[in-house]
């Protein structure tokens, strides 16, 4: 199925059509600490690596969305799965900003080189060089770095005047390594480890300020003029991450529904679909569910339908997306939370899926994309006419 990029809907389809051979192997990709060999493969034989990869390099550039319905689909058989595929596709997103130069050097060898990345600025150093920069530094949680070829990694530069400027740089494999950090007890197939460079040649055309990404003209913008490559970077993000969670809470609603379809309660006896207190269970949790991805869908459609028009963002729609996002991720993990205290003891059990639904999901929302305590306040803050604290 690799071939030509499918179409929006059929990629979707074949994320759903993916999802229970990810739920065999949810087990797999914990005991490995890592997404399985076969995942990988799967994903890219079913055509999804090429979601966000632009066009002239056979991609889709299908709606943002995406972002949110594939992930939701993989995240319901296996989250980890999910979330680096997420990661990784959203590097190709980015990676369209970038000079055509950097662009070339990634999939002009190889159409499917995946890229990783590490975005903790603090972590990395940066000085100025004759033709480029040099680059050092120890970033964690790269999610997914085993298949990939390049990593995006974040360091701030210091100017000799001036507040100093975040940048990403480009690096190859053959300059970084990775050090197996990841022993957690959430999204543990992820292998987000940590990805060191000694000191690392990058040339100007592998480095840009995060500022391409605020929703302007660009460095690719000639080579890659789709709406795809106007969204903005900082205020659509939360949807890369959220999209994970809204599946985890959407499989874990459908797990408890067919669970108590049959289920018999221990010391009554009486089955449990007849309990009022089941039914309201799922009730809730599926309310919560549909209003995260009714939130999610709404406002991706609201940022694709801006870029398609040509039109930047308004701060207080920059700071809405991002509340909106930590929200929605915050209702999926209540669902997830009524159906497994609903479920009673059999999901203590490691081989139950909720107990992993409860781990993976609350890993998830810790991540700064979704955390509610950040971006409620910076929309309470932009929404008060105060300056956010955090860029969006």
């Amino acid at each position: 199925m690799s071939g030509a990029a499918p179409g929006y809907e059929e990629m979707v389809r074949r994320a759903r059509d993916l999802a229970p051979a990810l739920r065999d192997r949810a087990a797999e990709a914990e005991q490995l600490r890592r997404v399985p060999d076969a995942t990988i493969a799967d994903l890219r034989a079913t055509g999804l690596f090429k979601a966000y990869r632009p066009m002239r390099y056979g991609g889709a550039e299908i709606p943002f969305r995406g972002m949110v319905e594939l992930g939701a689909w993989l995240a319901s058989g296996c989250a980890s799965t999910s979330w680096v595929y997420n990661n990784l596709v959203s590097h190709n997103w980015l990676l369209g900003y970038w000079p055509p130069a950097a662009q070339d050097d990634v999939w002009v060898p190889d159409p499917e080189a995946l890229i990783g990345s590490g975005l903790v600025m603090s972590e990395g150093s940066v000085r100025k060089v004759d033709g480029g920069w040099r680059l050092q530094g120890r970033w964690p949680f790269s999610s997914g770095i085993d298949p990939v070829g390049w990593v995006m990694l974040g360091s701030r530069f210091e100017p000799a005047a001036g507040a100093a400027e975040p940048h990403l740089f480009l690096v190859p494999r053959a300059d970084y390594r990775v050090v197996d950090t990841w022993h957690v007890m959430g999204l543990a197939g992820t292998g987000s480890k940590d990805v060191v460079v000694e000191d690392a040649f990058v040339p100007n055309h592998r480095a840009v300020p995060t500022s391409v990404g605020r929703g302007g003209p660009h460095p690719g913008s000639a080579v890659n003029p789709g709406p795809l490559y106007r969204l903005p970077w900082l205020a659509v993000f939360s949807f890369v991450t959220a999209g994970t969670s809204l599946g985890v809470g959407q499989g874990a609603v459908r797990d408890f529904a067919a669970a108590s379809r049959d289920r018999v309660a221990t010391y009554s006896g009486k089955a449990l679909h007849d309990l009022a207190t089941i039914q309201m269970r799922l009730a809730e949790a599926a309310t919560l569910v549909d209003a995260a991805e009714t939130v999610l869908l709404k406002d991706c459609d609201e940022a694709w339908a801006i870029a398609e028009a040509g039109r930047v963002p308004e701060l207080v729609d920059r700071a809405r997306w991002r509340r909106d996002g930590a929200y929605a991720a915050q209702l999926a993990a209540r669902a997830v939370d009524i159906v497994f205290a609903g479920t009673g003891g059999g999901a203590i059990h490691e081989a139950h899926p909720l107990q992993r639904a409860l781990r993976d999901i609350h890993a998830a929302n810790g991540h700064i994309g979704v955390s509610w305590d950040l971006n409620g306040a910076v929309y309470g803050r932009v929404a008060l006419d105060l300056a956010p604290e955090f860029p969006i």
